[in-house]
């Protein structure tokens, strides 16, 4: 699902005039229009495009106690397909980096709680990858 799909539901609802009000992504609990939103409380995960959830809900796994993942609103830095992590020891493919410190969203398990990343199916990964970009928003709502 790419970028295009959020320009036919944002021109769809411009037409028919559901214009998405300025201070909330329409479909999420966040204010951004471009990037990702995540809801820690019921573990779920947007994409948003223009002020409209492109791709939404997807399960996560986050922070567990003690690797709490941030909550706020936080630029895209950068995105490596095949990152390792040398702290945890552990592979994360897909991975889109969020915060200074190696909070990212990446694919790995959603039974498990992490040090403070995201855990996305495989096919969510690959979709948040493949659609989210430096410079945009991930914002991190309780």
């Amino acid at each position: 699902m790419k970028k295009t799909f959020g320009t036919v539901l944002a021109a769809s609802a411009l037409l028919l005039g559901l214009a998405a009000p300025v201070s909330a992504s329409t479909g999420t609990p966040c204010s951004i229009t471009d990037g990702a939103c995540l809801k820690l409380s019921t573990n779920q995960a947007w994409l948003v495009f223009r002020g409209n959830a492109s791709y939404r809900p997807v399960p996560v796994t986050h922070g567990r106690p003690g690797y709490g993942t941030p909550v706020g609103t936080f630029p895209v830095l950068r995105k490596v397909r095949d990152d390792w992590s040398v702290p945890y020891n552990a592979p994360m493919p897909f991975s889109v980096y969020f915060t200074g410190s190696g909070i990212a969203f990446h694919e790995g398990s959603l039974t498990e709680l992490s040090h403070g990343c995201v855990h996305l199916s495989h096919d969510a990964a690959v979709t948040f990858f493949d659609n989210l970009f430096p410079g945009e928003q991930v914002q991190v709502v309780p």
